[in-house]
C-alpha cells in the first residue's frame, strides 16, 4: 500500500508557527421524538395496506418505548409507518431512512424497540403480513365460538331513530364473555399492544391467573352480497376477587373500544352487560380500578339513571333535599353532613352492586337533580360540595400542632417514631400558614371541577328520552 508525501519544499504545519491545525467537532446527535416520525394505522384489508387515508391512531405517548429520554438515534429522515390488522391484530412495521450515522448517542435499534410494543405480533415480511388477512379471517371468529354471549341486539352503534329502515346493511352487536386462561391467553397477547398504545399507564394483565374474564363486544355485519363479516369493537378485562365468607367482587380493571368505534355506545354496552353480570351472579359489589375521566363520566352518568328509578333510597333522598332547602349553611361555624343513610348504601350494594364509593358521587348529582329550582339553593349545594371536597383533600383535621418525633427502641430505631399534639407556635405551623392561601384556591379549583361535571352530568340524564 503506497503512502502520500509532501514536497521537500512545502512547509511542516507543524513546526510552521503561522499555520495550526483546525480541530473540528462532529455535531451531537440530537434524535428525534418517536412520536414525531411513527404513524400507527388500523386496517381491514389488505388493499388498505399501504393508504395514508386510513385511519390513524391516535397513541398517547410512543416516547416511552424508546430510550431513556424517549428518542431515536442515529437515523435521518426516519419515517415508521405500522399497518395493525383489525382482523388478526397482527402488524407490520415499515421503516425508511435517508441514511444512519452515529452522532454520540449510538444507533437505536428500531427492532427490539418495537418488539417492546407488538411483541410476537409484528410480522417481519410484508408479504406474510399480507397473507393473514386471509389466513385469519376466522381468527375473532374462532374466540367467540367458544364464549358465552352474554347480549345481542341489532344496533348501528346509534340510538333507534326514524332513518333506520333507510340503511342497507344490518348490524349485530353480541357482547361474549371468554373465560379460562388458554383462550383469555392467547387473545389478551394479539390485544396487549392497543392496551399500551391507547390506554395511558395500562400495564398487561397476568393471563395466567384463572381469575380473568373478557368480555367482547363484536359486530356481525351483512353486506348487500350477503356475505358474514365480523369486527371486535372492543373489549373489557374483568377480575374476580374473593370476598369473605362466601361471596366475590368484581372489578373493571381495563376497558377498550377501538379508535373508529369510539363514541358510539360501545363503551355503554359493555358496561351494562357488567353491571347485569354483577347482578346476576349476586357478587358482592362492582369496582372500577383508576377509571379515567371519561369513562367515570359514562359510569356515573348509567348509574345516577339507574339510581332515579331504585325506590328504596327515594325517602332518604326526599329528606336529604327538603333539609338542604330549608337551612342556611352559610350561618353554620361546622360543616354538615348531607351523605345518605349508611341502610341506603347497603341497600344500593345489594340491589345494584355499586359500591359505597360511586354511590356518594352519584348521591351529590341526585342531590342536584332534587333542587328545583336549583339556582334559589346554589349556594347551599355549593356549600356541602365544597366541605365534602375540603374533608376529602385536606382531613377532617388539621395537622397543625402535630409534632413527630423519633424514639430509640431495641427493636427497630429506624422504625419506631411517637406523635403528639404541641401547644407551642413552630416553624411548621407558620409555613401552614403561609401556604393556606395556595390551598384555598386549589380548594375552590377542584369545586368548581366538580360542580361542572355535577351540571355536565345532570344535564344528560335529565334528557328526556328519543
Amino acid at each position: 500500500m503506497g503512502t502520500k508525501h509532501q514536497s521537500s519544499s512545502s512547509s511542516d504545519p507543524v513546526t510552521d508557527p503561522k499555520k495550526r491545525r483546525r480541530v473540528g467537532f462532529s455535531k451531537i446527535d440530537p434524535g428525534v421524538e418517536a412520536n414525531e416520525c411513527i404513524q400507527i394505522y388500523l386496517v381491514s384489508t389488505k388493499e388498505e395496506v399501504d393508504d395514508l387515508d386510513r385511519y390513524c391512531i391516535p397513541p398517547v405517548d410512543l416516547n416511552q418505548f424508546f430510550e431513556e429520554d424517549g428518542k431515536i438515534y442515529g437515523y435521518q429522515g426516519l419515517k415508521i409507518t405500522v399497518w395493525i390488522s383489525s382482523i388478526s391484530f397482527l402488524a407490520y412495521a415499515d421503516i425508511t431512512f435517508q441514511s444512519t450515522s452515529d452522532g454520540g448517542k449510538g444507533i437505536t435499534d428500531l427492532k427490539s424497540s418495537l418488539q417492546n410494543i407488538f411483541a410476537e405480533n409484528l410480522v417481519e415480511k410484508k408479504d406474510d403480513f399480507l397473507r393473514t388477512f386471509s389466513s385469519e379471517c376466522g381468527y375473532v371468529q374462532s374466540i367467540v365460538s367458544k364464549g358465552e354471549t352474554m347480549q345481542q341486539k341489532t344496533s348501528n352503534g346509534h340510538k333507534n331513530d326514524l332513518n333506520n329502515h333507510l340503511k342497507t346493511d344490518c348490524y349485530d352487536v353480541e357482547v361474549i364473555r371468554v373465560v379460562g386462561t388458554m383462550l383469555i391467553g392467547h387473545l389478551y397477547s394479539r390485544l396487549v399492544p392497543l392496551v399500551l398504545l391507547l390506554v395511558d399507564g395500562s400495564n398487561p394483565i397476568d393471563i395466567t391467573d384463572p381469575r380473568w374474564e373478557i368480555l367482547l363486544i363484536v359486530q356481525k355485519k351483512i353486506d348487500q352480497q350477503g356475505d358474514n363479516q365480523l369486527k371486535l369493537l372492543g373489549f373489557a378485562a374483568i377480575y374476580r376477587f374473593y370476598h369473605y365468607p362466601d361471596s366475590s367482587r368484581l372489578r373493571l380493571s381495563q376497558i377498550l373500544v377501538l379508535p373508529p368505534y369510539q363514541h358510539k355506545g360501545y363503551g355503554r354496552c359493555l358496561l351494562e352487560v357488567l353491571n347485569n353480570l354483577a347482578i346476576s351472579e349476586n357478587v358482592y359489589d362492582l369496582t372500577v380500578e383508576e377509571p379515567v375521566d371519561s369513562l367515570q363520566h359514562v359510569r356515573t352518568c348509567m348509574d345516577v339513571g339507574r339510581l332515579l328509578v331504585f325506590k328504596p333510597i327515594q325517602q332518604a333522598l326526599d329528606s336529604t333535599i327538603m333539609r338542604l332547602k330549608q337551612e342556611n349553611l352559610s350561618k353554620k361555624s361546622q360543616p354538615s353532613s348531607f351523605r345518605p343513610p349508611l341502610s341506603a348504601i347497603d341497600d344500593v350494594r345489594k340491589a345494584l352492586k355499586i359500591n359505597k364509593k360511586q354511590f356518594l358521587q352519584c348521591w351529590e348529582v341526585l342531590i342536584y337533580l332534587g333542587l328545583d329550582p336549583i339556582d334559589k339553593y346554589m349556594e347551599n349545594y355549593r356549600t356541602i360540595i365544597s366541605d365534602r371536597t375540603r374533608a376529602d383533600v385536606i382531613g377532617k383535621d388539621s395537622a397543625a400542632g402535630k409534632k413527630l418525633t423519633e424514639f430509640p427502641t431495641d427493636y427497630d430505631e429506624e422504625m419506631a417514631f411517637v406523635m403528639f399534639k404541641s401547644k407551642t407556635i413552630d416553624s411548621n405551623s407558620i409555613e401552614l400558614e403561609e401556604n393556606q392561601n395556595n390551598q384555598e384556591e386549589q380548594l375552590k379549583q377542584l369545586v368548581d371541577e366538580r360542580m361542572k361535571e355535577i351540571k355536565l352530568i345532570a344535564q344528560k340524564v335529565s334528557l328526556p328520552a328519543l
